[in-house]
């Protein structure tokens, strides 16, 4: 019998890998919530395929664990694939997926709720509120419809955004080394970042994390901004220069920055620490400040994406298995994104 094995199982994730169980009968499926690791490896051994997800990095050790235990078909239940090491991926033969489209409106929802809540101060606002203050002064908000939004990066996510700020009534202006024809037919593309940066009063970022892309965010870029900017970062944590936006916003340049990933992330994100030692200073200077809004990477967090992000995964899987081309193969040519 055909076997597929799943890593890093959460409970949340659990109904639909059932779902997924009772109509595949054929299929044994058993899984983990542990992560994959050189050590857990050995787990799959018997199975034909893997799904997995998670933040830790698939090390040339892991991939050779997993291959060492039998398995070369590996199916992500999401969208990133920046912390594979593919030169190994390549020399053991790995097949690989992804899923590139789970929810783009679960992301750009996120994105939007957060930046209007900034514009709006709904965070001073809300301390406020805890104390009894109820008084408007100093804590003016500003209107999105009055903002000029400038979106870096209009695939899936950035286009869903960009709709949602238009339904506010917001100018939207974008930027993308690949145009889309529709959106450029339609006037929407600045020629340079440099335009967009110059330009935006909100600017969010919906681009992947490859190299030309690392720190985009930086003093250079937060100098060439408007005067009280927004910067939304949904997308991924390398993208930003954190301390360049911590002096932005100490310096006032930036009115406010909303952050649902980090570039230290790995190790912090999901898991609790309350009544513990926090184990980075940075972060929890950002969560304490009344213009920040921090998420632990959980924009995509919802029931409609964690199905999609499932049973996508999962089908994938099961196509590499019986050798049919799946619905979203990753390239192990790290120069092609």
């Amino acid at each position: 019998m055909t076997k597929v094995f799943a890593y890093a199982i959460r409970k949340d994730e659990e109904p639909f890998l059932n779902e997924w169980k009772e109509a595949h009968k054929d299929i044994d499926v058993d899984y983990t919530d542990k992560l994959l690791t050189p050590e857990t490896a050995k787990l799959a051994k018997g199975a034909d395929g893997v799904v997995v997800y998670q933040q830790l990095d698939y090390t040339a050790d892991t991939l050779q664990a997993l291959a060492d235990a039998g398995v070369t078909k590996m199916s992500l239940r999401n969208v990133g694939v920046d912390n594979i090491d593919m030169d190994k991926a390549k020399e053991l033969g790995f097949q690989i997926t992804n899923v590139p489209v789970y929810s783009p409106d679960a992301i750009a929802e996120h994105a939007a709720i957060q930046a209007a809540r900034v514009l709006r101060q709904d965070k001073r606002m809300d301390e406020k509120m805890a104390k009894r203050d109820l008084r408007w002064a100093p804590t003016i908000g500003r209107e999105v419809r009055d903002q000029v939004v400038g979106v870096v990066g209009t695939g899936h996510i950035g286009q869903v955004f960009m709709r949602i700020m238009e339904g506010f009534g917001a100018k939207v202006i974008a930027y993308d080394i690949f145009k889309n024809p529709e959106l450029e037919k339609k006037g929407y593309y600045v020629d340079s970042l440099d335009d967009l940066y110059k330009q935006a009063d909100v600017i969010s970022l919906h681009v992947p994390d490859v190299p030309a892309n690392v720190h985009m965010i930086n003093d250079k870029s937060i100098a060439e901004m408007k005067d009280g900017v927004v910067i939304v970062n949904c997308s991924r944590g390398p993208l930003v220069d954190t301390d360049a936006v911590i002096r932005g916003l100490d310096s006032g340049k930036i009115f406010g920055f909303v952050m649902d990933t980090y570039e230290d992330e790995v190790g912090v994100f999901n898991k609790d620490w309350e009544g513990k030692e926090f184990p980075d200073k940075r972060l929890a200077d950002l969560i304490d400040r009344p213009n920040v809004l921090v998420t632990p990477h959980t924009a995509f967090y919802t029931t409609h994406a964690v199905r999609n992000m499932v049973v996508k995964a999962f089908n994938n899987n099961l196509k590499l298995i019986n050798g049919e081309k799946p619905d979203s193969p990753v390239s192990l040519d790290k120069n092609k994104f």
